[in-house]
């Protein structure tokens, strides 16, 4: 368990700690993101590491992380047309409840008329 614990950088040249074991102040992407924050443009400063060294989470500090941003109105009527796009049928035009299958190109039932 303590492998990976090298919080000075000597070792693996970045603060690394074993999963579970990161000390207060850091979070990862993931956990920044469930309390509504995110990096701040702010690099890593740390990183966990587990599964043999074949797994990383790069860690924050939460005193630099932002508030998360919010979609502009404009910015959230693209987003819902461009998923609207990726239902519509290229073939038939119909809107479907599923997203076309880029390998196909049009929607299930054209994709097996052919």
């Amino acid at each position: 368990m303590t492998t990976y614990y090298d919080p000075n950088g000597t070792r693996f040249g970045f603060p690394t700690f074993p999963y579970r074991m990161a000390p207060d102040g850091l979070a990862t992407r993931r956990q920044l993101r469930a309390a509504g924050l995110r990096p701040g443009g702010h690099d890593p400063v740390a990183q966990i590491l587990w599964r043999r060294g074949k797994r990383v989470a790069y860690l924050y500090r939460l005193d630099c992380a932002k508030p998360k941003r919010t979609a502009t109105p404009a910015q959230r009527e693209a987003i819902g047309k461009a998923l609207r796009a990726r239902r519509t049928c290229a073939v038939c035009g119909l809107l479907q409840p599923y997203y076309i299958p880029r390998r196909y190109g049009c929607c299930l039932d054209c994709h097996g008329g052919h």
